[in-house]
């Protein structure tokens, strides 16, 4: 297998986190194929071994890290944030939905395919966070919880910076009254971010938008969204909710990425 490197073109970068090694990956970029193709990243999908570890590398070696320190977790959308100190094999994160550390030399990545990929870092890199947040993580609070993490870490909220990636966008996200309801009971603020679908009984939700606010509301020094759709923008991103659309079938994940660095 021919190795080569991911080009910048193939990989967004937030100015938020300008001077952090990150990057919110495409689909562009990898080796895979068919339903995968190219970049897939997601270990519990059915892709071939081999190409999964080239994605992988190649993912590494963007951030500047060995391959086998470019860690990901067995995400369940819940809240559950670990601290990381020293890497684990590929493929057996625990169960939790993101991670933080201030250990130099380690790379954070989160899998998505709609939810939302959230970067964290401090100014200078040294103390770093991903998230994966779906509408249950977020209402759950899984940002809070890196917040928090960060924090133990000697990273006060206010020097946060974090950055809200690709994923589905409130025009593309149409959900039924029952998700509604679910978050509403959780967090009554939500109500703004859910604006009437043209079915009725039905809703757009902001995502990314109610992501914002979450990470606003507790006292984050920066937060903002990309606003890449990852349901429109077949050619950069896989979709959960265009393959259902599509009739179901395999699908591909893309992935994000923080590196922690040294003081």
């Amino acid at each position: 297998m021919i190795h080569r490197a991911i080009t910048d073109g193939e990989v967004v970068r937030a100015p938020t986190l300008a001077g952090v090694r990150h990057g919110f990956f495409t689909r562009q970029g990898g080796v895979s194929t068919g339903p995968y193709a190219t970049l897939n990243c997601s270990t519990r999908s059915a892709d071939d071994p081999a190409a999964l570890r080239e994605n992988r590398c190649r993912v590494a070696d963007y951030v500047g890290v060995r391959p086998d320190c470019l860690l990901g977790l067995t995400q369940v959308h819940g809240d559950r944030t670990i601290t990381v100190e020293t890497p684990w094999p590929v493929g057996q994160g625990p169960e939790a939905d993101a991670m933080v550390t201030n250990r130099p030399g380690l790379a954070l990545g989160v899998i998505t395919a709609d939810c939302a990929p959230v970067l964290f870092s401090n100014v200078r890199g040294t103390v770093v966070g991903a998230a994966h947040a779906g509408w249950r993580g977020a209402c759950g609070g899984v940002l809070e919880s890196v917040v928090a993490a960060m924090t133990a870490l000697g990273c006060p909220a206010s020097d946060i910076r974090a950055v809200v990636g690709p994923c589905i966008a409130p025009e593309s996200y149409e959900v039924g009254p029952d998700m509604c309801d679910a978050v509403m009971a959780q967090d009554g603020t939500a109500a703004p971010f859910f604006t009437p679908a043209a079915r009725a009984g039905h809703f757009m939700f902001d995502l990314p938008g109610y992501c914002v606010m979450r990470l606003e509301r507790c006292g984050v020094g920066q937060a903002a969204a990309l606003g890449l759709d990852t349901l429109r923008d077949e050619a950069r991103f896989f979709s959960h909710r265009r393959r259902t659309l599509a009739g179901g079938g395999p699908i591909g994940h893309q992935i994000s990425v923080i590196a922690c660095q040294a003081i």
